[in-house]
């Protein structure tokens, strides 16, 4: 079986990692699987939202820590190079005009969690757990997730995080903001494709526009977001789907989006 599978069922696509034995640690051709995938589903008219998951009873336990030592002995030039690699991934996640969903199904640790935070919304089993992990075996954290987890849970938190690196239950992953929605285990794949369903069935166009305007609030002042949101909403305003939701509003019926 592919380290990666890939599904796509009436415009929502799913991504799950195929380690199952490895609680979905990072292979190279997860790496790589991911890269690819993202960039084609990200801008493939026919999908509405990608679900990022896990088999079995993990969402990700982050790297492969087996395989660590080898690869920190190639030298730091190669290490370094392999790291900005995988780093891309929470890039294009971020870039991608397409919503991505964790359906968190068990434990998110370290560049694992890093991923999660990078999805623009998070559902978790009751029984998932997060936590950063990278200090514990030497490192210092990979995939933004410095950044990501600072902006999603505060300067304070985020280094208590990091610097203890105590696990998170789901319900406390709540509290804190980390996820959006937590749901009994069995109700998890139903729920998550719920929200997908919703998403999918929205305006794209906008729905891509309206991310990077989120995306940009983060970090940009006032005025740059105000101007974004000014142009990002005229080209909207020109798409068959806003012409459909004028039209559909007038006429007291639910629009038909089709991505144009």
């Amino acid at each position: 079986m592919p380290d990666l599978i890939e599904t796509v069922e009436n415009g929502i696509a799913t991504l799950t990692l195929n380690r199952p034995e490895r609680l979905n640690a990072l292979s190279m051709d997860i790496r790589t699987g991911l890269l690819e995938a993202l960039e084609r589903l990200g801008h493939d008219n026919t999908v509405g939202c990608i679900v990022l998951t896990g088999a079995g009873r993990a969402f990700c336990a982050g790297g492969d820590v087996k395989s660590m030592g080898e690869r920190a002995a190639a030298g730091f030039e190669p290490r370094a190079a392999g790291i900005q690699f995988s780093n891309r991934i929470p890039r294009l996640m971020r870039a991608i005009p397409k919503t991505v969903i964790a359906m968190v199904n068990g434990v998110a640790v370290g560049a694992g969690l890093s991923m999660a935070l990078a999805c623009d919304l998070r559902v978790a089993a009751r029984s998932a757990r997060f936590g950063t992990g990278f200090l514990k075996i030497g490192l210092s954290g990979d995939w933004g997730g410095t950044w990501t987890l600072t902006r999603v849970v505060g300067t304070a938190k985020a280094r208590e995080l990091y610097l203890l690196g105590d696990m998170v239950s789901a319900d406390e992953a709540l509290a804190h903001g980390m996820v959006n929605r937590v749901t009994d285990d069995a109700e998890l794949l139903t729920t998550t494709m719920a929200i997908a369903r919703r998403i999918a069935d929205l305006p794209q166009i906008a729905v891509g526009y309206a991310k990077r305007n989120l995306h940009a609030a983060e970090t940009g002042d006032f005025q740059t977001v105000l101007d974004m949101e000014a142009f990002n909403q005229a080209r909207c305003s020109q798409t068959e789907d806003h012409r459909e939701a004028v039209n559909a509003f007038t006429e007291k019926r639910k629009p038909v989006f089709r991505g144009r």
